[in-house]
């Protein structure tokens, strides 16, 4: 294939989920919903707790953090696929594409630092009950915000400053529903081994620590719960962090399967298939497991629904 140089290459084609053209329209209404729902369910759950002041506590305010980026993660990539089955074109710009990849990896690597964060404050809250609100005091929690979004905006930019290195081939189809980093790769006619090195060590780091963080908070929450001698305390105990736990599990079951499966046996439609998980389902998910489990918020939203009946 003939290479160009990147500065020649306009745009990338996302080839999505399906060329089924009946499909389509399914597709364009289910992945609306889900968006709407993500929206508003999020939206839901940062108006509860910025308008309740029994909320106002770092759990709470981690929670809404969170919110707040998986609106950005899902916004990153579903309006766009929307607008491209609406106008049945497949094309994303370069510019475009690079500027998806870096909000892509801001959003999804800021939830996989509010995540630890998260698991953190309730190892200090289970474990440290008399210190709680000594340790995990607005200051601390605010600087914990803020360093969680400026690695993660320091790890989009590896990300742009490494794809926009690349040189690429006249083929430029994307299979996928979104640009995504490993996907440029394979379109690269240059040499990327050492682009794939770097993509895997920068997840080691800014994925793995985090994720050791979360095993070894909830290491010593297992342990403390098991000290508990009545039932009702070990469930009243665990209740604190089931939630938290359940989004744990699948946000990082789902994209540790699609990095770690893309990199053992390669299969476009199965990664994508997987990213609509991690970037769509579970945004969309975390209020209702926050939610529905959890009476504080539950009164909130009452709350909410009542004033502006």
């Amino acid at each position: 294939m003939e290479p160009q140089n990147l500065t020649s290459v306009s745009e990338f084609l996302l080839l999505g989920l399906s060329d089924d053209p009946e499909l389509q329209p399914l597709l364009f209404g289910l992945f609306l919903t889900m968006y709407l729902v993500t929206v508003l369910g999020n939206l839901l759950i940062i108006l509860a707790v910025s308008s309740d002041s029994h909320l106002h506590t770092p759990m709470y305010f981690f929670l809404s953090n969170l919110s707040l980026a998986d609106i950005g993660f899902s916004t990153t990539t579903v309006p766009k696929m929307l607008v491209n089955i609406q106008t049945h074109s497949k094309y994303i710009t370069y510019a475009g594409c690079l500027t998806q990849m870096s909000f892509y990896f801001l959003f999804g690597c800021l939830d996989n630092l509010l995540l630890a964060v998260m698991a953190y404050d309730r190892f200090v809250a289970i474990c440290h009950p008399l210190n709680y609100p000594i340790i995990m005091n607005p200051r601390l929690c605010g600087l914990l915000v803020l360093l969680s979004f400026f690695s993660s905006l320091l790890e989009s930019q590896i990300h742009c400053l490494m794809v926009s290195q690349l040189t690429f081939c006249t083929d430029v189809e994307i299979h996928h529903f979104f640009c995504d980093a490993p996907q440029l790769l394979h379109l690269a006619c240059s040499y990327t081994s050492i682009n794939t090195i770097l993509i895997y060590f920068i997840g080691a780091i800014f994925g793995g620590i985090p994720l050791s963080g979360i095993l070894c908070s909830y290491s010593r929450i297992a342990s403390s719960i098991l000290r508990v001698p009545t039932t009702g305390g070990k469930y009243k105990a665990f209740s604190t962090c089931g939630s938290h736990l359940s989004v744990v599990c699948l946000f990082y079951g789902t994209g540790l399967g699609v990095y770690l499966g893309s990199s053992i046996s390669p299969s476009p439609g199965k990664d994508a298939v997987a990213s609509v998980v991690y970037t769509v389902v579970i945004p969309m998910l975390n209020p209702f497991i926050y939610s529905l489990r959890n009476r504080d918020i539950k009164r909130a939203l009452w709350g909410i629904i009542s004033i502006t009946a």
